[in-house]
């Protein structure tokens, strides 16, 4: 590609419009042809015109008050459309602050795009202490899968086209595009500039499994006797929702989806395992995982799991096949090209699965799911996060296109269990890292993604990492409630400081705090809510009214306890937690 007569001028030289143009120019420029239409983030010092130059080139630009939310939205805006989310922020700790959500989008494969600007480079590496001079490239590559530094305009084209191929090929991941003041500020003709964009041929290719791993994997599929397939994230990700429903039903094997696989196929489909998670690892035989990895999440393949079962693993990164226990039957390629292939495969062979294996999940199912429900009918006031979820359920189920974001300990828990899902991708959680603080980030990247309504259902804590950025909601008009079980604490809101020095204990915070308060400040629809009948009331209008709402959940205090899931996590200690 020709780059002739493209040598900047000093950043301190004027651009002559229209004649000339910036390098914050050339990067609005280069993020619109590479299809980038909207971009998160906070601006300051070095990047605020370059926001001004993106929203004339039709970028939708959201501001928020914290770059950590700023990110998780462009990480869940990446998600829900597989292109990457774009975060925008300043230098240096708002630079880091950012960080937070990229390093997160790469554990959890979500494509995402940082770019910072940052300080001149000179001063920075002699360490002479310049503004903001911190070496973010190198903090950033150790967090993220790919990390570039642009330091001439006339490379930005280059650059967001590797940052873009980078985020959205094999494992989808977070990038950080590093951009110096320089860079920004340098001047250039237009006439030169416009000559260095280019479209990007076939930037996300297929990855085609080998045909002797697919007829390993088949082969071995056909064979179980108790086989199930267990979906993740992954598969959601994926966008290839016919051909899963193909899979399980072709096949007749029972499902287990992992908590934001949910509603990949409804959650009471037949052959749901999904109240059936402990029989699964203990008893099948066969598992295939479709874009799940046997991380702490699934006790990294040992635990309950049965220690004579096999897996099949459907995964584009072979460095992730045997990383806990070994695969029998690794597929490496994308999923749509492994189903494709496998599900051609299986027109031809003849299942062994033992008819009493489904009809056992089937009746387990449908006697535990029963006693579940037994939870949600107290009617109690004070409301225990139960009897809250009893109305919440209610109102969520009767709207399944609303998208479900959810955070918290108790409240994240009880959640997942309770919430039938039905759609794809209409449910976003704080996933792989167990994140809290990622929900209001991820409710306005959600609304903006897709135009759906959405509701954040938050635990107290959670809530308060980023509460504030309710206001951004508020600011954009989105279609968006937040629903915050407020039971005054950590857990709960009862521990006791066992010093006796006044303090509160380190799980309190205010069970009479009034969050609803927090949306009246910025002219949201509130709701403080004591009963269930009440959630209910105000969760059906909340959603009906597509405006910004949110509803303070009022809990008892002794609602809670340390996290069920997880709670192992916690090494034991002399001071018991007061429950």
């Amino acid at each position: 590609m020709s780059t002739t007569n493209t040598t900047p001028a000093t950043p301190q030289t004027a651009p002559q419009y229209p004649e000339q143009v910036t390098g914050m120019y050339i990067l609005a420029k280069a993020l619109k042809n590479i299809g980038i239409d909207t971009m998160y983030g906070l601006v300051g010092i070095p990047v605020t015109e370059f926001a001004y130059l993106a929203q004339m080139e039709g970028i939708r630009f959201v501001g928020f008050r914290h770059e950590q939310q700023a990110g998780m939205a462009a990480a869940t805006h990446g998600f829900l459309t597989k292109k990457p989310g774009v975060l925008l922020t300043v230098s240096s700790l708002g630079f880091m602050n950012g960080l937070t959500a990229t390093a997160n989008a790469t554990v959890n494969c979500y494509p995402m795009i940082q770019i910072s600007g940052s300080s001149v480079r000179e001063p920075i590496d002699l360490d002479q202490g310049t503004y903001e001079g911190l070496d973010q490239l190198n903090v950033a590559k150790g967090l993220v899968k790919a990390a570039y530094r642009v330091n001439k305009p006339e490379d930005i084209p280059t650059a967001v086209t590797r940052a873009y191929r980078a985020a959205i090929s094999g494992r989808p991941g977070g990038v950080y595009l590093d951009v110096t003041t320089p860079c920004l500020g340098a001047v250039m003709d237009k006439a030169d500039a416009d000559k260095l964009f280019f479209q990007p041929v076939d930037p996300c290719p297929a990855m085609i499994p080998s045909d002797e791993s697919v007829e390993r994997a088949v082969q071995l599929l056909a064979s179980a006797k108790r086989p199930a397939i267990l979906l993740g994230k992954g598969a959601a990700y994926a966008q290839v929702d016919d051909k899963i429903k193909q899979l399980v039903e072709s096949t007749g094997i029972p499902f287990y989806p992992m908590s934001m696989a949910k509603g990949l196929l409804p959650d009471n489909h037949p052959l749901s395992a999904i109240s059936a998670r402990s029989t699964i690892m203990e008893q099948a035989d066969v598992v295939m995982l479709i874009g799940a990895r046997l991380n702490w999440l699934l006790s990294r393949g040992h635990g309950k799991w049965n220690p004579d079962g096999k897996f099949i693993q459907l995964e584009i990164d072979p460095k992730e096949i045997d990383c806990n226990r070994p695969i029998a039957a690794p597929v490496v390629g994308d999923i749509e090209s492994s189903l494709d292939a496998i599900l051609a495969k299986l027109k031809d062979v003849k299942m062994s699965m033992d008819p009493a294996w489904v009809s056992g999940i089937q009746a387990e199912s449908k006697v535990k799911n029963a006693k579940f429900l037994e939870r949600l009918q107290p009617q109690t006031v004070p409301m225990t996060h139960w009897s809250a979820l009893g109305s919440v359920k209610k109102v969520l189920e009767a709207n399944p296109d609303v998208i479900l974001i959810n955070e918290g300990a108790n409240t994240l828990d009880d959640t997942r269990d309770s919430v039938d899902m039905f759609l794809p991708r209409h449910r976003i959680d704080c996933a792989t890292w167990a994140i809290m603080g990622m929900g209001m980030g991820s409710m306005i990247g959600a609304a903006v993604a897709t135009g759906k309504s959405v509701v954040a259902v938050e635990g107290d804590s959670a809530f308060g990492f980023s509460g504030m950025d309710f206001s951004t909601a508020c600011r954009f008009n989105l279609p968006v409630t937040v629903v915050i079980f407020n039971n005054g604490g950590i857990y709960n809101g009862i521990g006791v400081n066992p010093s006796d020095n006044g303090d509160p204990a380190p799980t309190t915070l205010d069970v009479k705090a009034r969050y609803d308060k927090l949306g009246d400040a910025f002219g949201a629809q509130t709701y403080y809510v004591t009963t269930p009948a009440e959630l209910f009331t105000a969760l059906t209008e909340a959603i009906a009214s597509k405006k910004p709402c949110l509803i303070d959940v009022q809990l008892a205090a002794d609602s809670g306890k340390e996290s069920g899931h997880i709670g192992f996590l916690n090494p034991a200690t002399l001071i018991p937690f007061t429950v």
